[in-house]
């Protein structure tokens, strides 16, 4: 009775274990920041493009040139966007980190783009596994940083908070809008703009430009309005530890020049 006891427990902790999250924060050097990107090809990183297979890098929209990590829409395949909207995940998911990009959008949008989406794009944090998406899902359930430009008047905050799937508390009040936007300067040219997120578990994340803090929240949570969401949740707890990171291709070209992390030990 005893064996068949502890052969049990052993059964439901292995369970357990098995349902927790890989992170790769135990991985990697902390408190130093790491370039995700080598500046050579795309080695670490997985496209997952709207209507695609994970892995099929529709059109070469993300591709390396001259040094640059480049979003771009070219290729009969994008005579118009069709809502092909893309994310380009990195390999290992992480909980408690900084993460910082240096961007810049430049040229015209795609044809057949939305509106919304000039000179637009995002970093996705606390995202799913690419594996779990859906071929015609368009974004993975996540907290996205949102990374905008100016039309050359009119203000437009960078670094705003969009959640698709997700939820967040902000002042002891949940948010269920889907975009917040920050409180940033407009960036109209095409200037190289360094956003910058830190995330510390289900805690706090905070998004930061040119090293100010614009916008924070804490307990990033599944949204259980949403059906893929619905499909992540597991136990009680909506609350997200961590996840994937990805880049966005969202219709408008931008380049990336750095890709940076640094992972910070847990509070």
């Amino acid at each position: 009775m005893m064996s068949m006891l502890v052969s049990q427990f052993v059964f439901f902790v292995s369970i357990a274990a098995a349902a927790e999250p890989d992170f790769a924060d135990g991985r990697y050097p902390h408190n130093e920041w790491i370039s995700l990107f080598n500046g050579k090809d795309l080695q670490g990183w997985t496209p997952k493009i709207r209507y695609c297979d994970l892995g099929e890098n529709f059109e070469n929209t993300f591709r390396v040139e001259d040094g640059l990590l480049k979003v771009r829409y070219e290729g009969d395949g994008y005579r118009e966007f069709g809502e092909r909207f893309g994310h380009l995940f990195f390999r290992d998911q992480f909980s408690n980190y900084r993460f910082r990009v240096e961007y810049r959008f430049l040229g015209d949008q795609c044809a057949g783009g939305p509106g919304w989406a000039t000179r637009n794009s995002g970093v996705m944090v606390h995202g799913q596994d690419p594996a779990t998406m859906r071929k015609d899902q368009d974004f993975p359930v996540s907290i996205e940083v949102q990374l905008l430009g100016g039309n050359g008047k009119d203000p437009r905050t960078t670094s705003n908070l969009c959640t698709p799937g997700t939820n967040v508390v902000m002042k002891d009040e949940l948010k269920k809008q889907h975009c917040i936007n920050s409180t940033s300067p407009t960036f109209h040219g095409e200037q190289w703009v360094t956003a910058e997120i830190e995330v510390r578990n289900s805690e706090i994340i905070r998004h930061l430009i040119d090293g100010e803090v614009v916008l924070e929240y804490n307990q990033p949570q599944l949204d259980v309005r949403d059906e893929d969401a619905q499909k992540l949740a597991a136990g009680d707890s909506l609350l997200l530890r961590g996840g994937s990171i990805s880049l966005q291709s969202e219709s408008h070209p931008l380049d990336f020049r750095k890709v940076e992390i640094m992972v910070l030990d847990a509070r």
